[in-house]
């Protein structure tokens, strides 16, 4: 199977950076300190960090004036550590820049400092400056907002408009007014004639805006470049445009909902965005089903195509055999890289917080102390190595039923594979080679001679017992 695609590769990084953000956010926001010494500053893109510069040089004369000496002292740190941070930077980044800097307390009471800078990976608009006892993090939020556009056309009597909605920001790619006969007329014609030509004229209007919407839409001439489409206006004419034969059935398969409003034009497209924004909520949420969907049929097919929780997971990402692999994104698995410090060897645990608060994992047979030498949530640690191993990485929540039973049935991690592996067999035979060789190693006699049932059989035939997993 070839690898994943360049706009599925693109889509991948940013579910990561996203994770990546989450994870900040919710380290920062559990952060506090003593007084006013944490410092939140986020410079919007196209800003002078100049100007940012002198604002902290006011701001530090400022705080000179605060009578705590402690609080004082731990502020001018905060504002001093801010600036040195700047300067590494010649100009404000194209997203913008976020800074995070002050004196945080630690679960042990102890101080520490904490210097946090980074570009987000999407334009940041907000400006902030604020000291206070924690970071303020709302700002950032807007990073975690689904950046999924969707298409909004807004057709009634009198013209129609064409927007589209990403995350929080809306825009108005084209609007055109027209003007439709009503069905009286001053006389002059006959009453069909003059309802043939409104028709005429009405069929003519839904033509423009079908046309117009795959220009718009459809811009590459293959694939829409919207995840869906909202329908809305205040007469009948989103039902002629849905069901007419003029509309790209490219887009027409991507309708998500068709709202009635009040009014047309950009009063329309507000109104529409409040009565769909459930919707748009749960294209997401329905991307995740049909995944996790996909994995059940497997399971339930039992095509032996399919692996859950860790050790499983893993060995079928050492083999390469893993296409898709599905994590919950607050799984609370820990890796762990363990040390025996008489024999030097390594090894690796994957252990819940119950499991890791136990000290049998900590010790070796011999009841020898086992040192932590790297220790890091395994999400994180398969947000930076999925590559190594040629799968796709997705994220999913257990906002919906599906997502709930794969967390709590199968681990909150699991994967899809290329190729039937089983497993249970696998992990039989890695059992009796253990064994054998525990065997092995435990039937020689004090003379370090091996019994007799061992010399004539193995070396006889030229194999092993190991070799069929007695």
């Amino acid at each position: 199977m070839g690898g994943p695609t360049e706009t599925s590769q693109e889509e991948m990084d940013k579910q990561i950076e996203m994770f990546k953000v989450k994870k900040l956010i919710k380290n920062l926001e559990a952060a506090r300190g003593n007084g006013t010494s944490m410092i939140s500053l986020i410079i919007p893109p196209g800003d002078q960090i100049s100007r940012v510069n002198k604002m902290l040089s006011d701001e530090y004369g400022t705080a000179s004036n605060i009578k705590s000496r402690v609080n004082r002292l731990s502020v001018l740190s905060a504002i001093t550590s801010t600036q040195q941070r700047l300067k590494l930077y010649n100009k404000c980044p194209p997203n913008g820049l976020v800074l995070y800097c002050g004196t945080v307390i630690t679960e042990d009471g102890k101080e520490r400092k904490v210097n946090i800078d980074f570009e987000p990976f999407r334009s940041i608009n907000t400006s902030l400056y604020l000291c206070d006892n924690k970071f303020h993090t709302q700002d950032l939020n807007e990073l975690l907002m689904d950046d999924e556009a969707f298409g909004f056309i807004i057709m009634d009597g009198n013209g129609c408009l064409y927007g589209t909605v990403q995350g929080s920001s809306r825009e108005i790619l084209h609007k055109f007014s027209v003007d439709l006969p009503k069905k009286h007329g001053r006389g002059g014609q006959s009453a069909l004639r003059f309802a043939r030509l409104r028709l005429e004229k009405r069929h003519n209007y839904v033509r423009k805006v079908a046309e117009m919407a795959t220009q718009l839409f459809v811009t590459d001439g293959c694939k829409p470049n919207v995840q869906g489409i909202v329908l809305a206006g205040s007469a009948d004419f989103k039902t002629e445009l849905m069901r007419s034969d003029l509309f790209d059935p490219r887009l027409q398969k991507i309708v998500i909902k068709m709202v009635d409003v009040s009014y047309g034009g950009e009063n329309g497209f507000n109104q529409a965005f409040e009565l769909s924004a459930d919707s748009l909520a749960n294209v997401k949420l329905m991307k995740e089903k049909k995944l996790l969907q996909k994995y059940f049929d497997q399971i339930a097919q039992d095509t032996g195509c399919y692996c859950f929780m860790v050790e499983d997971t893993l060995k079928g990402l050492e083999m390469g055999a893993v296409e898709d692999l599905i994590i919950w994104d607050n799984l609370t698995i820990e890796r762990l890289v363990i040390r025996n410090s008489k024999t030097q060897e390594e090894s690796v645990l994957h252990l819940t917080k119950e499991q890791a608060e136990d000290d049998k994992y900590f010790r070796d047979e011999k009841g020898n102390e086992l040192e932590i030498i790297d220790k890091m949530p395994l999400v994180e640690w398969f947000a930076e190595n999925y590559k190594n191993y040629g799968c796709n990485l997705e994220f999913i929540t257990d906002r919906s039923a599906e997502g709930t039973q794969f967390v709590k049935g199968f681990g909150g991690i699991g994967g899809i594979l290329r190729w039937k592996v089983d497993l249970a067999e696998l992990n039989g035979y890695e059992e009796a080679a253990t064994l054998d060789a525990g065997a092995r190693s435990g039937g020689k006699d004090a003379d370090g001679d091996s019994d007799d049932d061992d010399s004539d059989g193995s070396e006889e035939y030229g194999f092993e017992d190991g070799d069929f997993g007695f």
